[in-house]
């Protein structure tokens, strides 16, 4: 079926004759489009030709709409706003979002690296929008490779040809104990001493939970976990309160001051965990994600 619209009718001529419609002369829409009166003028001429049929009369040196501009002007207006919406949905639906930010991250990261983070993020984008979205690292790649966040600040996943990741830091894994504890002077831990212990753990999926579980494969022994949580830091309230001993990251020594202390395991014990940003490889040249992974090198870079 051959096309009623003719090639020479353009957005962009659509949206010279809104500006026209309400600048009410060539002077005022060439200012807010930013080109030239005579090509306002051109453009309105073109759109007549096009159309067949006459959109202005000429009064004076001015172009005074007829009915049909109006309606053309009418029809202009749903045209690109439906365009506008459409362009909107298929960069989301590509995997860009143009005025928000939905970031992923594990709770322990929450107290300093993604403050810094989002402050990094705003001053390069003022008007982006930013969400926080908190679990596990088995959730968080759950969730980046579903499209239910745009990146994730997480430990950093095996090799994987869908996701790319920037790292950021190194965290050791310490062993948690309360202040007073028998353990408090040690210098460092053997885990192997500690087989008679009570323990207490993250839930599955969470990085530290794998670390924990590591440590006890080298010890040679399971350790008796007396209780499990789904985050951090009621974890680092249950050693504090005397439930169990576990192991942390690094990065939680301050959150709870004097309470809690984190001693070093003996060398043979030794884990660590590679914290990152990650993403789907299939939108990294997506601006919001390109400013994100400049913000995360420039810390990476900052606190080497």
């Amino acid at each position: 079926m051959r096309s009623q619209i003719s090639d020479e009718i353009t957005f962009r001529k659509l949206e010279i004759l809104l500006a026209y419609m309400e600048g009410g002369n060539l002077n005022a829409a060439a200012r807010k489009l930013d080109i030239s009166a005579v090509s306002v003028h051109r453009a309105l001429h073109s759109l007549e030709e096009s159309t067949r049929c006459q959109l202005f009369t000429l009064k004076g040196r001015n172009l005074i709409p007829t009915d049909a501009a109006h309606v053309l002007a009418e029809a202009s207006r749903e045209v690109i706003k439906l365009m506008g919406e459409g362009i909107a949905a298929t960069r989301q639906a590509a995997g860009y979002s143009a005025d928000s930010l939905k970031i992923g991250s594990l709770y322990s990261l929450t107290t300093q690296v993604v403050p810094e983070v989002i402050i990094g993020i705003k001053l390069r984008k003022p008007e982006l929008e930013t969400e926080l979205v908190l679990g596990s690292n088995a959730e968080l790649l759950y969730k980046l490779k579903q499209n239910m966040v745009d990146a994730a600040l997480m430990a950093m996943p095996d090799p994987d040809p869908e996701v790319e990741s920037i790292a950021l830091f190194e965290d050791e894994i310490f062993f948690a104990a309360p202040a007073g504890s028998p353990y408090a002077g040690h210098a460092e831990i053997d885990l192997r001493e500690t087989a008679g212990e009570k323990f207490v753990s993250l839930g599955d999926g969470f990085a530290t939970l794998h670390g924990f579980q590591g440590a006890f494969r080298i010890a040679g022994f399971e350790p008796t976990v007396v209780m499990k949580t789904g985050d951090i830091f009621s974890l680092m309230n249950l050693v504090s309160a005397g439930i169990g001993y576990t192991l942390l990251p690094g990065r939680v020594r301050d959150v709870f001051g004097d309470k809690l202390q984190l001693i070093p395991l003996k060398k043979e014990f030794l884990l660590r965990q590679t914290i990152g940003l990650s993403f789907l490889r299939v939108r990294e040249r997506d601006p919001n994600l390109l400013a994100l992974a400049a913000v995360c090198r420039m810390l990476r870079h900052r606190n080497a």
